[in-house]
């Protein structure tokens, strides 16, 4: 059993590092989903923050938490994509023909879009120092916040994998993050929910996004969390666990 367990965690290791290199290789992927995040926060704070009424000095302290998300339901495209093209050349094929876990090949793309968005969500972070976030909060609000960040992410990474498993086209792939990256919009992300029309608001107000900001927005601003945090969590615990099994429905057809 120990031996099994470790033969897969080698194999996950590797399947990771490939996925990595890849990346690496060719770093416009982590810039592509930095620019549009980072001109958004831009355009906000710079341009529509003064008009905007969302009982806060700093337009940016209130924005940090949507524009994070945003980043990340841009990046998960590319986990879609690339399972896309592994599935495409026979990639997943030939490495069930070798003595390697099975499910290795897809954990490995699932890791490695947690890491890269790592990356773009500390790039943005730092971005919004420079334009004056700042926050009072300590190492555990700190460590909650990234709990948040990952459990997010890895929800939207199986989301991506179903798609990227079943899609019949590269652009089949991708397409699926669209209505991800409108969700913000209609949430408390920009602007509070109690300014919007009384059905967008329900919406808004009932959509995991806004339990997601308002979540990590009170814990970056040291404030009580209430019950926010716990319903974000099972939001992304849910879609998580959900998207989890259907996909790897999916990627067992494969097999």
């Amino acid at each position: 059993m120990e031996t099994a367990k470790n033969h897969f965690l080698s194999d996950m290791g590797v399947m990771l590092g490939r996925s990595m290199r890849h990346i690496f290789r060719s770093m416009d992927t982590i810039i592509t989903v930095c620019i549009t995040p980072i001109a958004l926060m831009l355009l906000f704070v710079y341009v529509f923050g003064g008009a905007i009424q969302a009982d806060t000095d700093n337009y940016v302290n209130y924005l940090l938490p949507g524009i994070l998300l945003i980043a990340i339901a841009s990046g998960i495209s590319y986990t879609a994509y690339r399972l896309f093209l592994d599935k495409q050349r026979g990639i997943i094929e030939r490495f069930h023909s070798m003595p390697i876990a099975r499910s290795a090949v897809l954990w490995g793309h699932v890791l490695t879009s947690v890491v890269s968005n790592v990356i773009t969500v500390v790039i943005i972070v730092l971005v919004a120092l420079a334009m004056g976030f700042r926050s009072s909060a300590g190492i555990l609000p700190w460590l909650a916040v990234a709990g948040i960040l990952v459990l997010f992410t890895l929800a939207l990474t199986w989301v991506a994998a179903i798609a990227g498993l079943s899609a019949k086209s590269v652009e089949g792939a991708s397409a699926f993050s669209y209505p991800l990256l409108f969700l913000p919009f209609i949430s408390s992300a920009f602007v509070p929910t109690d300014s919007m029309p009384r059905v967008v608001r329900a919406f808004a107000e009932n959509q995991p996004v806004t339990s997601i900001v308002e979540a990590i927005r009170a814990l970056l601003s040291g404030q009580p969390v209430g019950h926010d945090i716990w319903v974000a969590l099972a939001w992304c615990v849910g879609i998580m666990l959900a998207a989890y099994l259907f996909a790897m429905r999916a990627y067992k057809k494969r097999a």
